[in-house]
């Protein structure tokens, strides 16, 4: 007698941490940059440069990267300017992580909870921010399931159905976006480049034949000093839809993709147009993917065997599976008003409205799962004033939204994808500023269970004594929630020969039904 196996994988949480660090440190203006008056903005980004594991122990060293954009002290005509400045501040931590091994893969994703950049003096800042790393150890489980048995005697075995979504593909990835911007011709020419923002927007994946297909949208804001005697500080905003695909050897279409990202820009630079002149912006930006595809599958597996000549047992064990419970998404408007610090300020334009969405919880709820955080809002404006030209109102919209999906409970798993769009920000009569915003939810929603499935036949001599007490025929009352299984198990006749007997078409039977047993003894 021989069980037929099939390697089903399945990924699992080994194990998993999470840790809090403060980075603080005090950063000189380079000399190349003018004074310091005020800040406007800043943005920060962390990157990941290695990764150490030892037993119970990972080492993460990477870097806070940011970026500050400020005003700079009134020069003889009485002005304040424009400038930006970037730096990083090293870390190298050692998180405590029960259960990891050396040569085990951990993953590190990392939440900027906080940066904020202060100034010491017109040359020096002082730059804060907690960073929250969070490490996952997961593993493939091969979870080697009998689908089917062959034996030379007589037996009878039965099957379960199980839908399921198995792992079909875990990798990390980059794709890279390369793009260009010209200037519009009512623009000056590019004298120097003072800030460049580019954010990936309603980024999306489909798994295709071998690829996976990305589309999504770049956002960008550049700031910059333009050529001729006044030197002019110009902005320019624009989106670039992209489309591209990465090879993905395995994948098919119709797979279910999680994929996460970090964004980085990487080598932005201006050079000549057709004409020589200064007014084209060049870029790369790199999306770093944690690649996760699953595939639906529906597996007959079995579920129990027993002899009919011989004495037959199973031995269990318990596997884990999961399964597609619910794709969903859904969106929700949020507004506000701001004011500026000053109410002095008089509002002439808004020139570039940065967000950063974090979610604080996800909980399930009934109907759905419960996702609170906040949205901070800097929105970058020019007054009307020639002194103080350009400052940044800053505020936070808090949100809380249930995303709809029956069925979720506390072993469900549901990774949360979140976007921002449509933000606008409109000058109201006083003196306030308007901001909308409109936030995208999308998660595919896998439940968790524990199925025992057959991991060994025993075939063993029958129990003489046993067969000799059973009659061979009898008449059968079924009792509440039994089957023609239980009832052939007990008897040791096959399922087909209780049907064909009682002239039954299915294996269907209820409380009270007589059943005529008849034992085949030959």
């Amino acid at each position: 007698m021989e069980l037929i196996k099939r390697n089903i994988h399945m990924d699992c949480m080994k194990c998993k941490a999470r840790t809090q660090i403060i980075l603080e440190d005090d950063v000189i203006i380079s000399d190349s940059r003018p004074d310091a008056a005020r800040l406007i903005m800043d943005r920060g980004t962390v990157v990941i440069d290695e990764v150490r594991v030892t037993d119970d122990h990972v080492g993460v060293k990477g870097h806070l990267n940011f970026r500050a954009l400020y005003l700079t002290e009134k020069g003889a005509s009485g002005r304040s300017d424009v400038a930006g400045m970037e730096g990083s501040i090293p870390f190298d931590e050692m998180i405590f992580m029960e259960g990891v091994r050396g040569g085990d893969n951990v993953n590190v994703n990392w939440e900027l909870e906080d940066l904020s950049i202060g100034m010491i003096n017109s040359r020096k800042l002082s730059v804060q921010s907690i960073v929250t790393l969070l490490l996952s150890c997961e593993e493939i489980c091969d979870e080697e399931t009998a689908v089917d048995l062959y034996s030379q005697e007589p037996v009878e075995f039965r099957k379960k159905t199980l839908d399921i979504a198995s792992m079909a593909i875990k990798k990390k990835d980059v794709f890279r976006v390369k793009e260009e911007v010209e200037i519009p011709g009512s623009f000056p020419n590019i004298f120097e480049m003072i800030w460049a923002e580019i954010v990936p927007e309603a980024v999306e994946f489909k798994v295709l034949e071998d690829k996976i297909a990305v589309q999504g949208e770049l956002r960008t804001f550049f700031v910059y000093r333009g050529e001729g005697d006044e030197m002019e500080i110009c902005h320019y905003e624009s989106a670039l839809p992209f489309a591209g695909s990465l090879d993905c050897p395995g994948a098919q279409e119709g797979m279910i993709p999680e994929i996460s990202f970090h964004s980085e820009n990487r080598e932005v630079e201006v050079r000549p147009d057709f004409d020589g002149e200064e007014r084209v912006i060049t870029f790369e930006h790199c999306l770093d993917l944690d690649i996760c595809i699953y595939e639906e599958e529906t597996i007959d597996i079995l579920s129990d065997v027993y002899g009919v000549v011989n004495e037959v047992s199973v031995v269990e064990k318990d596997a884990e599976f999961r399964r597609l419970l619910a794709r969903s998404s859904g969106k929700t408007k949020l507004s506000d008003h701001f004011k500026c610090e000053d109410e002095k300020t008089v509002l002439h334009k808004i020139l570039h409205t940065a967000t950063d969405l974090q979610l604080a919880g996800q909980e399930p709820v009934e109907g759905g799962i419960e996702l609170t955080g906040i949205v901070n809002i800097q929105i970058f404006y020019e007054s009307g004033s020639e002194e103080d030209r350009y400052g940044v109102i800053r505020g936070t919209l808090p949100f809380h939204y249930v995303l709809e999906a029956d069925g979720v409970d506390k072993n469900c798993i549901y990774p949360v994808q979140t976007s921002v769009d449509q933000v606008t920000a409109a000058i109201i009569d006083n003196g306030e500023v308007d901001v909308k915003c409109v936030l995208y939810f999308r998660a595919n929603v896998y439940q968790k269970w524990q199925e025992k499935i057959v991991e060994q036949v025993i075939v063993s001599e029958p129990d003489m004594e046993k067969m000799a007490s059973l009659p061979g025929i009898a008449v059968y009352m079924v009792r509440e929630g039994e089957s023609l299984w239980d009832i052939g198990k007990r008897y040791y006749v096959p399922v087909s020969v209780i049907r064909q007997t009682n002239d039954l078409v299915n294996d269907d039977v209820k409380a009270g039904d007589k059943i005529l047993i008849v034992k085949n003894n030959g």
